[in-house]
């Protein structure tokens, strides 16, 4: 049993939400566009409700799919938000339940055709198991949650929302060749060369063997120990640090905060996972420590105060994280839809969009789809994590 559910959303404004910046449409684009009497939502998330027991209907009785719920309530308000420009949604809402034969089960019953679009499954095996049906059909996908490189896929339609690793080291090497003098500084990384370090260090080395990057000094050490032995007196270390294994980041955190405090010139970069652990604040913040993430959200803007007064009044309690996501998702694809009609898909490239929590700037990848290039740099600074860029 699968849980399917009808959204038609009016034409009303039901929230304040974030004004796209504007965007030239690309010239190879014809003036004229077909026009959506009524645009077609596919949302696939586990809600898992053939295992959830509910009792209440609370978010606590649901705990397990919290995530999904949070996703969905704050897509829909999205696209109730989008509508108000003039055009009428029909969403689809369908589970999942995190399962490929359900998956399966949702394409072979038709539940599918028609869609104008399909956002998610969230996780990558869904996102696969969805590739041929979606390539098959023209129909574009949305990948809303997963940072799985799109190069895993090979679909020409997959919008891929969550930033991959490679743009992380893109972001942060670029940051580096702006800021710092390569005459005076030094680019270590540090990484122990194990397969889940790896992700973070390949990009890195190979952006410091090219263009801008191969005007600095790069040197690799696998721990910071061998790089304080091999240091050299008056140049600045720009130290990246590939890994996330919470043991050796705590080691390696620690070490660098002693060698600044003994007058070593260190500024650290570190793994975007960093941002999910738990790390010693003043000695981030005295290593100047900056990390990419793919979302952020300032809760003291007015647009952020204002969803979540929304969000708490409709549903009884507060964002999560996959609220604010959900909201950025839904708006931005129906306010493409609603602008741009049914040849939504072509703009893709031009609009240009800053949310609650995530910023989007796709580039289109003939095999690879429509890949997000907007990250956030953070640093540590004042005790709080505020956005460099």
């Amino acid at each position: 049993m699968s849980c399917f559910l009808l959204a038609c959303s009016p034409k009303v404004t039901t929230h304040k939400t974030p004004q796209k910046e504007a965007a030239e449409k690309p010239a190879a684009v014809v003036k004229t566009d077909k026009k959506f009497t009524e645009a077609r939502i596919a949302l696939l998330i586990p809600f898992n409700l053939n295992t959830a027991t509910i009792q209440s209907g609370s978010k606590a009785d649901m705990e397990k799919s919290v995530m999904a719920i949070d996703f969905y309530q704050g897509f829909k308000m999205g696209i109730d938000s989008a509508a108000a420009g003039g055009l009428n949604f029909r969403l689809s809402v369908l589970d999942t339940r995190d399962n490929n034969e359900q998956i399966l089960s949702l394409i072979k019953s038709g539940q599918l055709s028609g869609s104008d679009l399909i956002v998610g499954p969230v996780f990558p095996e869904g996102i696969k198991q969805i590739t041929n049906y979606s390539v098959a059909n023209a129909i574009p996908v949305v990948s809303p949650l997963a940072a799985t490189h799109p190069d895993e896929f090979l679909n020409p339609n997959l919008i891929s929302v969550v930033n991959n690793i490679d743009l992380h080291a893109e972001k942060m090497c670029g940051f580096i060749t702006k800021s710092f003098d390569p005459a005076k500084t030094i680019v270590a990384l540090i990484s122990t060369r194990k397969s889940a370090d790896e992700s973070l260090a390949i990009p890195v080395r190979a952006y410091f063997k090219k263009d801008k990057g191969s005007r600095f000094t790069f040197q690799e050490y696998s721990s910071v120990y061998a790089m304080e032995t091999a240091k050299v007196p008056g140049k600045r270390y720009v130290v990246l640090v590939s890994s996330s294994d919470r043991q050796f980041v705590v080691a390696t955190i620690d070490k660098l905060a002693k060698m600044k405090t003994a007058g070593m010139q260190i500024d650290l970069f570190g793994h975007p996972n960093w941002l999910k652990q738990n790390y010693n604040t003043d000695k981030l913040q005295q290593l100047g420590t900056k990390i990419t993430t793919s979302y952020w959200v300032d809760y003291k803007s007015a647009a952020v105060n204002s969803f979540v007064k929304k969000f708490r009044k409709l549903n009884s309690f507060e964002p999560g994280e996959y609220a604010f996501k959900g909201f950025d998702t839904g708006y931005y694809v129906g306010k493409l839809m609603v602008s741009y009609g049914a040849n939504y898909l072509s703009y893709l490239t031009a609009f240009k969009y800053k949310g609650l929590q995530n910023s989007y700037l796709f580039k289109r990848d003939e095999q690879l789809g429509y890949i997000n290039t907007s990250l956030f740099l953070l640093e540590y600074k004042n005790f709080a994590l505020n956005p460099v860029e």
